[in-house]
């Protein structure tokens, strides 16, 4: 079922976009991105774990969303800033929601984990439709230095 995403405030949020492609060079792109915005908003704490949100959204929408659309299909990443929280959003053109199945397979299997990691990494996640076609993955992260 989908959730609704976290809305910031206009005047105190602060916000990045990024298109990706669908191969090596986009994900590499992706992950760069996302730590070098991290830097400039002074986040550099949260680099690591929103690094690994981005890289298991990303590789989730090219393997199970953008693979069956035609073309070459596009992933946006998106960064919401607002004083105490990060909002990381992932869309792609599949209306297929994300598959999160916690107690599916085992540890050693090479994949299936990846909601799994996003769900332990943020303070809450989940996924909207995008009209007319596509979904947006989320997960809300808090900015606050680790203790």
């Amino acid at each position: 079922m989908p959730k609704t995403m976290p809305q910031f405030s206009d005047d105190l949020a602060a916000s990045a976009t990024l298109r990706v492609e669908c191969n090596r060079e986009g994900f590499a792109q992706a992950r760069s991105f996302t730590r070098d915005t991290l830097r400039i908003w002074s986040l550099d704490h949260r680099c690591d774990d929103t690094t690994l949100v981005i890289t298991e959204l990303t590789a989730n929408a090219a393997t199970h969303a953008a693979a069956g659309a035609p073309g070459a299909p596009e992933i946006r990443l998106g960064f919401l800033l607002d004083p105490t929280h990060l909002l990381v959003t992932v869309s792609d053109p599949d209306d297929r929601p994300p598959v999160y199945a916690p107690d599916a397979g085992s540890a050693l299997e090479e994949h299936g984990r990846g909601l799994c990691i996003v769900d332990a990494l943020s303070e809450e996640w989940g996924w909207t439709p995008r009209p007319p076609a596509g979904k947006t993955v989320w997960a809300r992260l808090s900015t606050r230095p680790p203790i």
